[in-house]
């Protein structure tokens, strides 16, 4: 009986405290949401907290109306699915071998890549690279500099080291090539890693703000990031001619912004939550 008022006790404490999280957690997604479908007035006087006031969708017919941001979102729809196809495949492809015990040099090439995730050349040295092969204000820049991630390959490392090898033994005793095996067989049979290894990529690329903010001069290709970033901080004299317009909040703008850069990110995340945790732990696993 005294085990079970324990049991009982933690669960209790437990569910208060993850109940206090989650709220803590979604609040701000909800209150920015909900200040977005709110008229003027009530936002301007503060009242505005957990159901929106005068409900409409004056601001987000506002946002889009203005050239440059859907402009900018469609560059970072762009960006991020070319980067996440990139990362994808050279990470996949980079795993394959280090996978192999017999591939030579493997511990040097291990290490020497684990190193990179303590040391790097900085941002100066990266830029003069970058530009030296002309890649500034090229979709190049954002995604060539970046198209392995140290972390996740090591995941998807484990991944394949965890595969059986005799799925690979029976398909070179059929003649097939390490490029096939790797393209036809393991690559197929990867499709959980690959899952969850790419929603990691497509997070980073989504929410990327400081490449593009480096690497791109021309305002049209700026993503929606660095638009939202100039709404959010300088409050650009175009933004601001923009609200004066629309008779609208500026936060309502604002939030009408964030709230549809959240989007694709909402639609995605539950169909790749099933592959979340497990991404999440195949690099511990012992290879």
């Amino acid at each position: 009986m005294v085990g079970k008022r324990k049991l009982s006790f933690f669960n209790i404490l437990n569910t208060i405290i993850l109940t206090g999280v989650a709220i803590a957690t979604l609040y701000p997604v909800w209150y920015i949401t909900v200040i977005s479908f709110s008229d003027t007035v009530s936002v301007l006087q503060g009242k505005v907290f957990l159901w929106p006031q005068g409900f409409n969708f004056d601001a987000y017919i506002e946002v889009l109306k203005d050239a440059k941001i859907p402009r900018a979102y469609l560059n970072t729809v762009y960006y991020t699915a070319l980067g996440t196809v990139i990362n994808l495949l050279f990470t996949a492809v980079a795993a394959y071998p280090l996978a192999q015990r017999e591939f030579f040099g493997r511990k040097f090439w291990m290490l020497a890549i684990i190193m990179t995730m303590f040391l790097n050349a900085g941002i100066i040295p990266t830029y003069m690279v970058v530009q030296k092969l002309g890649l500034i204000d090229t979709v190049w820049a954002l995604v060539l500099p970046n198209a392995i991630w140290t972390f996740e390959l090591i995941i998807l490392k484990s991944f394949y080291e965890n595969m059986s090898s005799q799925i690979r033994e029976a398909a070179k005793i059929d003649g097939a090539s390490e490029y096939r095996i790797l393209f036809r067989i393991v690559i197929p049979l990867s499709k959980p890693a690959l899952a969850s290894i790419g929603l990691f990529y497509f997070m980073g690329h989504w929410n990327s703000f400081f490449l593009p903010l480096i690497y791109l001069n021309d305002k049209d290709m700026f993503p929606l990031q660095i638009v939202l970033r100039d709404m959010l901080i300088f409050n650009s004299e175009s933004n601001a001619a923009l609200v004066d317009r629309a008779a609208l909040a500026p936060q309502a703008m604002k939030n009408a912004t964030i709230v549809l850069s959240m989007i694709p990110v909402l639609l995605i995340y539950p169909f790749a939550q099933k592959y979340f945790a497990k991404g999440v732990m195949l690099g511990s696993e012992k290879g």
